[in-house]
C-alpha cells in the first residue's frame, strides 16, 4: 500500500497579528500535534508527516496539503493548530480508505469545509 503524505508548513502563522519573538510558528505547533496523533493513531507507518519549510502559501494561515500515489491532492489552508488536528486526522482516514481518493463533502469534518483551497487532480501519465 502506498503511504499517504501530509506536508506541513513550518512557517505559517494563523493569526494576522504579529508573531510575539522566540514564540513558535503555528505551523510548526501544528506539525506537533500531528506527529504525536499520528503516532497514536497511525502505528503502522501508512502515514508520512513531512515538514516543510513553506508551501507558498504565506497569506493563508497554516497550510497543510495531503497526498498520496495515484490520488488528488488536497490543499488545505487558514487551519488554527488548537482546533484542526483531530478534523486533518478524521480526513486522512478516509482519504486512506478511498482508493481513489475521492473524500464526499459531506463527509469532511465541517471545520475543514471552509480550509480546503485546492483539490488537486492526479496527474495523467
Amino acid at each position: 500500500m502506498p503511504k499517504h503524505t501530509l506536508f506541513i508548513c513550518k512557517s505559517c502563522h494563523h493569526s494576522s497579528a504579529e508573531r510575539p519573538e522566540n514564540s513558535p510558528f503555528d505551523g510548526n505547533i501544528l506539525l506537533d500535534q500531528l506527529n504525536t496523533l499520528c503516532a497514536e493513531k497511525f502505528p503502522n507507518d501508512e502515514i508520512e508527516i513531512q515538514p516543510v519549510g513553506c508551501l507558498w502559501a504565506c497569506s493563508q494561515g497554516c497550510v497543510v496539503a495531503v497526498s498520496s500515489h495515484e490520488k488528488p491532492t488536497y490543499l488545505f489552508v487558514n487551519l488554527s493548530p488548537e482546533d484542526s488536528t483531530g478534523a486533518l486526522l478524521e480526513f486522512i482516514q478516509l482519504y486512506i480508505k478511498s482508493s481513489k481518493g475521492a473524500v464526499v463533502w459531506k463527509q469532511i469534518p465541517e471545520i475543514l469545509q471552509s480550509t480546503i483551497f485546492a483539490q488537486i487532480p492526479t496527474p495523467k501519465i
